[in-house]
């Protein structure tokens, strides 16, 4: 790993909202920078099993904050959806075994979701997070191939058109 990445890294990491003392996240593979995300590949990227499994972590955990927004779920209960999409993206930071240009678009993706995953767990009545979230994953089924994300996913959570 490069010092570069790290400071990249933690930069990117510290003006999302990372506290103070908590670990940035340690997971990268010598890559300069992040691909931007806006520009998709020409063909989807292969998934791990590791990358499949999180990513169906977040999406249950964005489909359940969906539903809470029309059923009033409650703060605790919002917190607890926040933490378990940060446990999912430190779960793939840490067993994701991906080459380095899938991989800087998996962070693309990861950094702004954490970001609004740790927000909405310190202000759950943050209508803004929820939003950041979803838009933080749209690119990822036009990104990467991952059948459980495309047939499970809100279609209508997300402005983005799907790739079927």
């Amino acid at each position: 790993m490069r010092l570069p990445l790290l400071i990249v890294l933690a930069g990117s990491l510290a003006g999302a909202g990372v506290a103070a003392g908590e670990p940035a996240h340690p997971h990268a593979h010598g890559h300069a920078h992040a691909a931007p995300a806006t520009v998709l590949p020409a063909t989807r990227f292969a998934t791990d099993a590791p990358l499949r499994e999180g990513m169906q972590r977040v999406r249950l955990a964005l489909d359940a904050l969906a539903d809470a927004a029309d059923a009033g779920m409650p703060p605790q209960q919002v917190r607890g959806q926040a933490l378990a999409i940060e446990e999912a993206v430190q779960y793939m930071f840490a067993h994701c075994r991906l080459a380095p240009e899938p991989d800087a678009r998996l962070h693309a993706i990861l950094v702004p979701l954490l970001a609004a995953a740790r927000q909405l767990r310190e202000d759950p009545a943050d209508l803004a997070a929820p939003a950041a979230m979803r838009a933080a994953v749209a690119p990822y089924a036009q990104t990467f191939d991952d059948p459980q994300w495309i047939a499970g996913t809100r279609e209508a959570d997300t402005d983005e058109p799907h790739v079927h």
